[in-house]
């Protein structure tokens, strides 16, 4: 008896770091692992003859819905507007906005010169995300009512994964439906994953994490709907995974988190 009571007592060290283990891996695997956006957010979604002053447009790599944390966010590799059938290149126009020494954003502002819709579309630089053990690259766009032309809302600007809009994309009153269909390299893509999130003010508490980021599934020709229950910014992210693999900071092939992204605003009707 004493010889089996030492025994048990010799493995109680064991049995006690095997819990905290267990523990350890089910609290890891407990933790929420929010969506990232790429936001590309103009100051208003239109211009009109009262309202011609430059758009300023704010580019930061979040988690919208949770308002954080903002991750660095290098320089872009392209930001553009298509208007007109007219492309214009902006990467000049970028200003690098320091959070803190370890944390950027970027802003620009842009003059209309003649009416028709304005597409804005940024394409970031690869972004590592450790804790997913992959690279994430989200292709973003917003489109501006210029000057109510109401024309060239739904052009396509030729990103590899990207939302066409069925909706126009700005006008939208609170409780609206928007719908976009999903392209890959131009084509449908069937049944492809779209997460949802509101651009958080802080006036809504998420009842669980669940609430966070909504998700749809788009239908055999890829097309979704969603309507927008609050005012503000929504953002619309059709994800995949790349069909190459990009190099982590360590030197190894890690796979790539392609995203299409497109910003729609929502105002109350009041």
């Amino acid at each position: 008896m004493q010889y089996t009571n030492s025994l048990a007592s010799s493995f109680e060290p064991l049995n006690n770091n095997f819990k905290r283990v267990v523990l350890a891996i089910c609290l890891s695997a407990a933790t929420p692992s929010f969506a990232h956006f790429q936001e590309i957010i103009p100051d208003r979604d239109f211009l009109n003859a009262a309202n011609q002053q430059p758009l300023r447009l704010a580019l930061t790599f979040t988690h919208p819905m949770t308002q954080g944390p903002v991750m660095n966010m290098l320089k872009p590799k392209s930001i553009s507007v298509l208007s007109n059938n007219n492309r214009q290149d902006l990467l000049t126009n970028l200003v690098e906005e320091k959070l803190d020494s370890s944390t950027s954003t970027w802003s620009l502002t842009y003059q209309a010169t003649q009416p028709g819709d304005l597409v804005f579309y940024v394409e970031p630089q690869p972004y590592w995300e450790a804790s997913e053990g992959k690279m994430i690259i989200h292709y973003s766009k917003v489109i501006v009512d210029g000057f109510g032309a109401f024309a060239g809302w739904d052009a396509l600007v030729g990103l590899p994964i990207e939302i066409e809009p069925l909706t126009r994309p700005y006008s939208l009153w609170t409780g609206n439906a928007f719908q976009g269909v999903v392209k890959k390299a131009g084509q449908p893509l069937p049944f492809a994953e779209i997460e949802v999130e509101w651009r958080s003010d802080g006036t809504v508490t998420p009842a669980t994490d669940s609430y966070i980021t909504q998700v749809i599934k788009a239908d055999a020709n890829g097309t979704f709907s969603y309507v927008m229950p609050k005012a503000g910014w929504w953002g619309f992210a059709a994800l995949i995974e790349a069909d190459y693999t990009l190099a982590a900071p360590n030197g190894k092939q890690v796979p790539v988190e392609l995203g299409g992204l497109i910003w729609i605003n929502a105002k109350d009707m009041k």
